[in-house]
């Protein structure tokens, strides 16, 4: 069944000048209005202990959403593989290892926990760590492989693969929009001005970390076979 043509549920929001009926989650929505319309004027240097860049609490919470992300990809993938679901174990598995891969590049592979690193790789490292994505000559992609992944997560993945589970609902759009369009504005304010935007990267990122982890998670509760593919 396509997405597309498939009915679905929808949420009433009720509000003064009318109801509105989102088919998508408007939590991201909701966090860039707490983040830039009350944290942002918040004492004490709140604002910037949420969005610093190395260690901070959005960091981390990113590690704990892809590494929980991870897990339940992980069961998705043994529950299609044991019950036999074709074409469906292989996408799981994927998205398993992907947030496995990202979740372990958020805190370098545990070095900022056990000290125990790669000296090879703090050597060839932009920022001196053990981790592949802050790579001399890898670094540079990094906007533009969030670009990527924001719409095709977002978009790409529902509206041309509906039947493939391991790839998000149209539900989760914005929480990976959102972030192709952060580092869109980014680097094109600095093509324009030879100025970039307020690094809040790590704030920002997080909103993927956790679209990933809300649809890894949800997707657990969803039947298997030919129903769970309206993407829903």
């Amino acid at each position: 069944m396509n997405e597309t043509s498939a009915p679905q549920p929808t949420r009433l929001i009720r509000t003064p000048w009318g109801d509105l009926a989102p088919r998508v989650d408007l939590f991201p929505l909701v966090y860039l209005l707490l983040l830039y319309g009350v944290v942002y004027f918040l004492p004490f240097g709140l604002f910037d202990l949420w969005r610093k860049g190395e260690d901070g609490l959005a960091e981390w919470l990113q590690f704990l959403a892809y590494f929980g992300a991870a897990i339940c990809a992980a069961s998705c993938f043994i529950r299609s593989l044991v019950k036999g679901v074709p074409k469906q174990w292989f996408w799981w598995l994927l998205m398993a290892l992907f947030c496995f891969y990202v979740a372990g590049e958020e805190i370098s592979w545990g070095e900022r926990l056990t000290g125990l690193g790669s000296d090879y790789l703090r050597q060839i490292n932009a920022q001196g760590e053990s981790n592949f994505h802050n790579l001399e000559g890898v670094q540079n992609y990094l906007h533009v492989s969030f670009m990527a992944a924001g719409v095709f997560l977002g978009w790409l993945g529902w509206r041309f693969f509906p039947a493939i589970d391991a790839f998000p609902a149209r539900r989760f759009s914005l929480y990976f929009l959102i972030v192709a369009s952060f580092y869109f504005y980014w680097d094109v304010s600095w093509i324009t001005h030879g100025d970039r935007i307020r690094n809040d990267q790590e704030a920002i990122e997080l909103l993927m970390a956790l679209g990933l982890w809300m649809h890894c998670f949800t997707s657990l509760r969803r039947p298997l076979g030919p129903r769970a593919t309206s993407k829903a």
